[in-house]
């Protein structure tokens, strides 16, 4: 069909968090991220002038029923408006689904070729985690259109 474009992008960003345990009454989880990002069709930064890429994500330290707030700058680098899912991939272990979880604020409206759009990714720690001490999973934005 011609005039059809299309395009498909992927973005990794790996995961890995560690829980602390601080004396018998009270629990936290230090959480951080490090590795690669890779992107095709789009770009993650921290800033809105895309100069500094995204390549690892530091959650800081986080307790149990809190959320952690991270905003990233996301631009298509393609030629054609795309939109944007997210998801997560590669658990370990696979039960920390049951206590965390990753979501965003973005509203599904399509990106323009060269826009780019602040996005706030939001880790959530139930007050019910227990059993694990270590955990790590991959972020996956994908942007087609």
């Amino acid at each position: 069909m011609q005039g059809l474009r299309a395009s498909l992008a992927i973005l990794t960003i790996f995961t890995a968090g560690v829980m602390v345990v601080n004396g018998l009454t009270s629990t936290s989880v230090r959480l951080s991220s490090s590795g690669s990002v890779k992107a095709l069709g789009v770009g993650v930064y921290w800033d809105s002038a895309c100069s500094q890429t995204v390549s690892s994500i530091d959650w800081g330290l986080a307790d149990p029923g809190s959320v952690k707030n991270v905003t990233i700058y996301i631009r298509n680098e393609g030629n054609a408006p795309i939109t944007l899912s997210l998801q997560t991939a590669n658990w370990n272990p696979a039960n920390a689904t049951n206590y965390i979880s990753l979501s965003w604020d973005y509203g599904g409206q399509a990106i323009g070729a060269n826009q780019v759009l602040a996005v706030t990714l939001s880790l959530s720690i139930s007050s019910n985690i227990q059993g694990i001490t270590t955990f790590s999973f991959d972020i996956v934005v994908v942007g087609s259109g």
